[in-house]
């Protein structure tokens, strides 16, 4: 069935999937920085290093579960095992009384968002009119970041309503990821692959071949990106320094996923109609300005500023990025392909959160956001200096 939109409603469905789980999973990591210091006397720097490394094996899993849906030829199997995952960590994080189970829980967390990635996206591709393909991406980038601003809404609600009981907030969470894998189970029809697609070994010499210098250089870009972008969970330390009530920090995340969701489906319609090229500078120009902002000043408005000009970044780079793997890769190695994009932004995100977080200890936020401005700023001088012309759309 296909929308007026021309998108198929299966997207629709797949965005209202990742709804629910960003739901239930910004509940908990909106407030998880703050238990783990409050609760659990931790530092900056182990909060980046499990932010970082939660992160990175979500991304690192990507690429088994990508190649694996490939060779298979089925997606929904995998995401539903993904999601299940995720559905199943949930209850971990309220019964935690040290580090060790949190660390247990939210790479459990992470594994299942590796496992359910790189097939969904594959399944997005192969559902997609090529004409709409980041049109369709962003859409659900869009749903999936409407949850990701509800989820911490409902936290600062369910804080003020339990008293500040992280605990019982984290019981709260399970409910919408049990119903995100109750839609994906019911709401998805795969589609059939077309008659002639092998379904041998993905990552054999010859079809690694086939992944052209355009797909590499998109993974090139994409883990530059990646490395000047560390863990959202500074964005919550940073608002805590602001001096506002416990409950209220996670808010910076929803004005954050508020403009994410805002930009990320208008701007993924416009890719498909000019420079990819150009909407990235623009993306590492706000990244870069968002950092300089959060770096100046704790006072509120200016904090909420820098958060909301770094949700702009998010949704001008994240579902572009999606579609030019999608654009770059054969229709029977995506799976594949996002995986391996993947693997290298998840390498460039443990680095970069780990370098954050010992940044914020030994010298002060100040100097955690001026890095990534830095970083950023190299990222757009590399991207604006090469001959990069391969990643523009073909038309």
């Amino acid at each position: 069935m296909i929308r007026k939109s021309g998108i198929p409603a299966a997207i629709w469905i797949l965005g209202f999937v990742s709804l629910l789980m960003d739901i239930s999973s910004e509940m908990i990591h909106s407030l998880l920085p703050l238990f783990l210091v409050t609760g659990l006397s931790s530092s900056a720097l182990t909060i980046g290093l499990i932010e970082g490394a939660a992160e990175a094996t979500a991304l690192i899993v990507k690429v088994f579960s990508g190649v694996l849906s490939d060779w298979v030829g089925r997606r929904k199997e995998l995401a539903l095992l993904g999601y299940g995952l995720g559905a199943a960590s949930k209850p971990l994080f309220a019964l935690a009384t040290s580090i060790d189970l949190i660390i247990v829980a939210r790479l459990a967390d992470r594994v299942g968002k590796g496992i359910r990635g790189a097939p969904r996206d594959a399944l997005v591709a192969d559902l997609a009119p090529p004409h709409l393909r980041g049109a369709a991406f962003g859409l659900r980038q869009s749903l999936d970041t409407v949850g990701a601003f509800a989820g911490p809404l409902l936290a600062v609600g369910l804080m003020l309503l339990f008293a500040n009981d992280f605990r019982l907030v984290f019981w709260v969470a399970t409910i919408p990821a049990v119903l995100s894998v109750l839609l994906l189970a019911a709401g998805i029809r795969e589609p059939a692959r077309p008659a002639g697609e092998g379904r041998g070994n993905p990552i054999t010499r010859q079809n690694l071949r086939r992944l052209k210098p355009e797909y590499w250089a998109v993974v090139g870009i994409g883990a530059v990106f990646t490395l000047a972008r560390f863990s959202e969970a500074f964005l919550v330390l940073r608002a805590q320094q602001a001096g506002i009530a416990l409950a209220a920090v996670p808010l910076v995340m929803v004005v954050m996923n508020v403009v994410y969701a805002l930009s990320a489906y208008p701007i993924g319609r416009l890719s498909d109609r000019v420079s990819h090229r150009a909407l990235l500078a623009v993306g590492l120009g706000l990244l870069i300005l968002a950092d300089l902002v959060l770096a100046s000043s704790t006072a509120w408005p200016v904090l909420l500023a820098g958060v909301a000009v770094w949700g702009l970044h998010m949704g001008m780079t994240q579902g572009l990025l999606a579609a030019m793997v999608a654009d770059t890769a054969p229709p029977d190695l995506r799976g594949t392909a996002f995986g391996f994009f993947n693997l290298t932004s998840g390498v460039a995100l443990l680095f970069a959160s780990g370098i954050a977080g010992l940044l914020w200890d030994r010298f002060g936020p100040e100097a955690t956001f001026l890095l990534g401005a830095v970083f950023a700023g190299v990222a757009l001088v590399v991207l604006l200096s090469s001959h990069l012309s391969r990643l523009e759309r073909q038309a």
